[in-house]
């Protein structure tokens, strides 16, 4: 695939948080919030029994889900793509994200992107250099933080989808 900023620039339907908003947004980012955008039943926010994993294979790899909790915030790895397993050399599935990312925690409002994402239920995207892990091939990436929610309105579920880009720009399949 060719370095993403090359696409030509896509403007989100509905509101979204923009780390990167002069970036163009990857072909796998845009696909999978435009998936998220389909399953939005009547203007409210899709849930985790919206998301079928059947009807997007070709996203499998650089999705993965995260658990809700509330009082305090904290989340935790559901689910975890063979693209992130790979990316972050472990399989983080049923760990808190403090408790796969210790590092990250002592950073005070590391996990303040997810705690706006769970508290307005609008998406966020960002494009640059991985936080929580490190790979020695990976330039970077670029994901987007998805809300569910199984009444529609509270969210207690993140679907993430994340691209991997290579040193020399191009995108890991």
């Amino acid at each position: 695939m060719s370095d993403s900023r090359q696409v030509q620039k896509f403007v989100p339907a509905t509101p979204v948080e923009d780390v990167a908003p002069e970036i163009p947004w990857g072909s796998g980012v845009r696909r999978a919030y435009e998936y998220w955008l389909g399953q939005r039943p009547g203007g409210g926010l899709p849930g985790r029994q919206h998301i079928d994993p059947t009807d997007i294979p070709f996203l499998l790899r650089g999705l993965w889900l995260i658990d809700v909790a509330r009082e305090p915030f904290r989340f935790r790895y559901r689910l975890v793509g063979t693209r992130i397993v790979e990316a972050m050399g472990r399989d983080p599935t049923g760990l808190w994200l403090e408790e796969a990312h210790p590092h990250a925690s002592s950073v005070p409002g590391f996990f303040l992107r997810y705690e706006r994402v769970a508290q307005t239920g609008i998406p966020s995207r960002r494009r640059g250099t991985a936080l929580l892990w490190s790979h020695r091939d990976y330039r970077e990436i670029e994901n987007i933080l998805l809300p569910l929610a199984a009444d529609g309105k509270t969210v207690d579920m993140i679907m993430v989808y994340t691209s991997v880009y290579r040193v020399d720009g191009s995108e890991v399949d």
